[in-house]
């Protein structure tokens, strides 16, 4: 009976052993995660064009004050505020009826001193023969002369003042002296103008092309000079911010066309300057924009997307793919950075697959699932979608 007994509780000690070790093979077998998908870039080293991002703001190509040239009453307005006009459009009309007199008295006083020149001159000519026969005084032949003479300084006096005359006319219509976007008009119709002073109208800003000025710094400045590979540098200009979505505005192309002589004591940095198309004249003055200004296309560098790129005590590292399909950290040091991408100086090589994704669940010895996506997130493929490898286009 103990044998028995014995026996049996041999049998349920294996048999409790056997479940418990099948349980904890289920336990371990259920802890192994399945590789996490991700996506990875191969990184190479390569020839990308080096862009320098600025914030800067716009202003007008030109900017002209539209004056009163001439005194008098402002008669009508014919603009509407805030258009684009056209070089020599009329805008304003001041009144006529004082300049027109003016005009009319200058002409009638030619004729005048026309009619008594013909006079002066038949009085020279009847008594040239008379002198000559000895019929007449010399002194009587030379004051008709003299008088010809003087009606005829008298005529070019006459054609002077009538010139200002026809000019001060032409000045009581007022035009635009540029194409451009006319502001607010800043006197209303009724209004005497030109008194004392030329009386400020409106302004207009010629905005195509339109300025983007930037502030590099002294040493961006010098980076940029050195290793620059055209004279005048490409530039993009791009307003910041797209109405939530609303508004879609493409980046407007241009070249840096000026760079000021002296570093501002107060700010330690150089004024430059963008020139970019604006033909549909949507880009106004005084907006905000970022520059982007291109370098070089001609040096390779090895480059990654910033945002991949971690950040922990240890410092700045990335996730590589290994020859196992895990994860890896790699620590890296990092040369130029911008929106668009990061030069590595350190830590890769050259052909690693880095991830781009997943970055909340990975970690070290990770299993993945990769997938290549060079193609559409790697860095050139970026620069590609924004229009920054065609630096002509």
């Amino acid at each position: 009976m103990l044998r028995f007994l014995l026996c049996i509780c041999l049998s349920v000690g294996l048999f409790l052993a056997a479940c418990s070790e099948d349980k904890q093979e289920a336990v371990v077998e259920k802890k192994e995660p399945p590789p996490l998908p991700v996506e990875v870039i191969t990184v190479n080293k390569e020839a990308v064009p080096i862009w320098i991002n600025f914030t800067g703001k716009t202003e007008a190509t030109k900017r002209v004050d539209v004056r009163a040239r001439v005194a008098g009453r402002l008669d009508q307005v014919l603009f509407t505020e805030g258009d684009y006009v056209e070089e020599g459009k009329t805008l304003f009309v001041l009144e006529k009826n004082t300049y027109q007199a003016a005009l009319e008295q200058a002409r009638a006083q030619r004729q005048q001193n026309q009619a008594s020149l013909e006079l002066a001159r038949a009085d020279v000519e009847r008594y040239k023969p008379l002198v000559a026969d000895d019929l007449a005084p010399r002194a009587t032949l030379e004051q008709y002369q003299a008088r010809e003479a003087e009606l005829v300084a008298a005529l070019k006096a006459n054609e002077a003042a009538i010139k200002d005359a026809e000019l001060n006319l032409s000045y009581t219509e007022v035009t635009a002296p540029i194409s451009g976007r006319v502001s607010r008009k800043l006197v209303d119709a009724g209004n005497i103008v030109g008194y004392g002073e030329q009386t400020v109208l409106t302004t207009i800003v010629s905005d195509d092309p339109m300025y983007a000025y930037f502030n590099p710094t002294e040493t961006q400045f010098q980076t940029m000079r050195a290793y620059k590979s055209q004279d005048q540098m490409p530039a993009r200009v791009t307003v910041s911010g797209d109405g939530n979505g609303l508004v879609q505005r493409e980046p407007l192309r241009g070249k840096v066309d000026f760079s000021d002589n002296r570093v501002d004591n107060m700010t330690g940095t150089i004024s430059m300057r963008a020139q970019v198309g604006n033909a549909d004249h949507t880009l106004l003055e005084g907006t905000f924009v970022y520059v982007d200004v291109m370098i070089t296309d001609q040096a390779s560098f090895l480059v990654i997307p910033p945002g991949v790129v971690q950040e922990d005590q240890q410092g700045s590292y990335v996730y590589v793919l290994d020859e196992n399909s895990s994860a890896k950290r790699v620590n890296i040091k990092s040369g130029y950075e911008s929106r668009y991408y990061l030069i590595v100086s350190e830590g890769l090589d050259g052909g690693e697959q880095v991830l781009v994704s997943g970055f909340a669940k990975v970690r070290q010895g990770a299993k993945l699932t990769p997938t290549d996506v060079t193609g559409t997130k790697g860095v050139k493929a970026s620069l590609k979608e924004k229009g920054m490898l065609d630096i002509e286009g």
